[in-house]
């Protein structure tokens, strides 16, 4: 053993200070494997700003990650406040995902913190998963959790998930070749999903309020957890990776469980490798776009999009249809309601194009595909992954940053 080194009676070697000058971060360097600079250069993905999300941010502030992009389009309410270590009384009605922000900024002036107020299951473009080094999910319902976790495997990623109810809570790692998030889903779970949206798949207003009964110290355990796997993962060492951690508050009661990855799972799939194109999802036409893929793969091929757009409504009491371009996520249940007779419309959607449509004027964002997204291209059997790269620096760059340039 080394003169800068002892061992503790656990075992774990630390690093014996030998007169230096201490800085912000010395006691963590400490420990004989930490290496700061690779938390300076991390890249983390955060979804959810709420009791988790505020927890996740404040910790991995605090110990120096250097790059994070934060996910949540919420609003804070007064109910967040005795939950939320980030936020204040002044804070609501303000986006969670500004609010925690700046206050991560607060906690560490130096930290690159790019805040998002975008629906992350419809609105959400896949290279800011291609981005990130790790991406953690403090989400509160099935739907989101299910669209992050297609999203990571899709780009090769691995991500890091946590659940939290009463004084209960788990957290799970799902890497790419192991489990999901999906494998680990039983028949209730899918009812509960599918409850969330109505037969016309359009979401269901009074499904939007559903709340969740939490309290800080759950959130405290289970973002600790989250934080502690993401610091190894980024260190390269072995995490509890298809496996959950399961914490019960009223019993102390806690466990670690393994998952089964299922044969037959569909969120497996990945988007691998992806060609990176410098347009943009609002300059980027679809009918230029399919003649893109065709130069690539042939003038049979198609053109995919990742999940599926709305382009009209249709009424079968007046038997009419009705163009109309949007995200899925942006058009609430309502909004379908035929102006004519009352009745509610049917939507019309689509995720493949063969250049036949009568939208080929239309814009990748007018069709209701997020910046920074990705499109596929396909002939048979053979298909190729596009990148709006151009999207790039609008999506990941701060304020100050896009200020600078």
């Amino acid at each position: 053993m080394t003169e800068d080194q002892n061992e503790t009676d656990q075992g774990t070697v630390l690093k014996i200070s030998t007169g230096q000058q201490e800085n912000r971060f010395s006691r963590f360097e400490l420990i004989r494997w930490w290496d700061q600079s690779r938390l300076k250069n991390a890249r983390v993905l955060v979804i959810g700003a709420g009791a988790l999300g505020n927890e996740i941010i404040k910790n991995l502030a605090l110990v120096g990650i250097g790059n994070i992009l934060l996910v949540d389009f919420d609003q804070i309410e007064p109910s967040n406040l005795s939950r939320s270590v980030l936020f204040r009384e002044s804070d609501r009605g303000r986006n969670k995902a500004d609010v925690a922000a700046e206050r991560a900024r607060e906690l560490f002036p130096e930290i690159n913190i790019r805040p998002l107020c975008v629906n992350a299951v419809t609105d959400l473009g896949l290279g800011v998963f291609y981005w990130a080094d790790v991406i953690l999910g403090g989400l509160d319902n099935r739907e989101a959790r299910l669209a992050i976790n297609q999203n990571a495997f899709r780009s090769g990623k691995s991500w890091i998930d946590g659940a939290i109810e009463g004084l209960s809570g788990v957290a799970r790692v799902f890497a790419p070749d192991g489990p999901c998030y999906e494998c680990t889903m039983s028949e209730v779970d899918w009812k509960i999903l599918n409850a969330r949206r109505s037969c016309t798949l359009l979401t269901r207003e009074e499904m939007m309020s559903g709340k969740t009964p939490t309290t800080p110290t759950i959130a405290s355990i289970i973002a600790a957890v989250q934080c502690q796997e993401a610091i190894k993962m980024l260190h390269g060492l072995e995490t509890i990776s298809g496996q959950g951690y399961i914490f019960e508050g009223l019993s102390f009661y806690q466990d670690v469980i393994s998952y089964k990855r299922k044969a037959e799972c569909y969120s497996h799939e990945t988007f691998l490798p992806v060609c990176n194109l410098d347009f943009r999802a609002d300059s980027l036409k679809l009918g230029d776009a399919i003649k893109l893929v065709r130069n690539d793969l042939g003038p049979a091929a198609v053109l995919e999009l990742r999940q599926e757009v709305l382009t009209g409504f249709s009424c079968p009491e007046c038997e009419t249809d009705f163009e109309f371009h949007a995200s899925l996520g942006k058009v609430r249940e309502s909004e379908a309601v035929c102006p004519e007779c009352g009745e509610q419309r049917f939507p019309m959607l689509s995720h493949q194009f063969d250049g036949s449509e009568p939208w080929q004027h239309l814009t990748f964002a007018e069709l209701g595909v997020p910046p920074f997204d990705v499109f596929i291209g396909r002939a048979g059997e053979q298909q190729k992954f596009f990148l709006l790269d151009g999207d790039r620096q609008s999506v990941l760059a701060t304020a100050t940053e896009r200020e600078k340039a």
